[in-house]
């Protein structure tokens, strides 16, 4: 029998636990431990000392770095970037004596977005597509599609573009050309034009 080798890279002194999927070309860097329950997509990297729930879902080429957890009902679209020691939470008002487990709520993030280092995203509240939220931010409500947000807590600062580029009043990036309109809270990016 050929001996096969896993499409995805493991660094030694990390544990992913048997029944957990991790895609190809994904890469769980020193010290971290993925779930059995955690489903990982292809081209995704976790950094140094991350922690990935049991459910918890990933999608491609996410970027997590150091010292990120990302507990049970955390989910990752395509194209995530969580900076350095970002939180995430799962209950409200968590107490040691007084067990919530069956009270975890879900936290999305939208395809594209970024969370910066050190930011805190308070569960049940949701990152829209190719959403900012500052280094140190805490987020503690829902954030818009392609808004940027800081401070504590965090407040509006103005939209992005999906290539990282803040957006002026025009809502077209001067970097890239991509156009945006608004949609409910947030933008929607404008199909290219035709011969562009």
């Amino acid at each position: 029998m050929a001996d096969t080798k896993p499409s995805y890279y493991v660094h030694p002194s990390a544990i992913v636990d048997e029944g957990a999927t991790l895609g190809e070309g994904t890469k769980v860097w020193h010290f971290c431990h993925v779930m059995a329950g955690a489903r990982i997509g292809r081209r995704s990297s976790f950094g140094q000392n991350c922690y990935v729930g049991n459910r918890v879902t990933v999608g491609d080429n996410a970027r997590v770095q150091n010292n990120v957890s990302l507990y049970d009902g955390v989910h990752l679209d395509d194209d995530v970037f969580v900076g350095p020691s970002a939180v995430f939470t799962n209950v409200v008002n968590p107490r040691s004596a007084f067990p919530r487990k069956d009270e975890y709520r879900e936290t999305r993030v939208g395809r594209g977005a970024s969370i910066g280092a050190n930011a805190t995203i308070v569960c049940g509240h949701d990152i829209g597509e190719g959403a900012f939220v500052a280094a140190g931010a805490v987020v503690t409500r829902h954030v818009p599609p392609f808004a940027m947000v800081g401070g504590v807590p965090a407040r509006f600062m103005g939209w992005m573009c999906r290539c990282g580029e803040r957006l002026d009043t025009t809502l077209k990036c001067k970097a890239c050309e991509r156009a945006y309109t608004r949609d409910g809270d947030g933008l929607a990016e404008q199909p290219p034009t035709a011969g562009a």
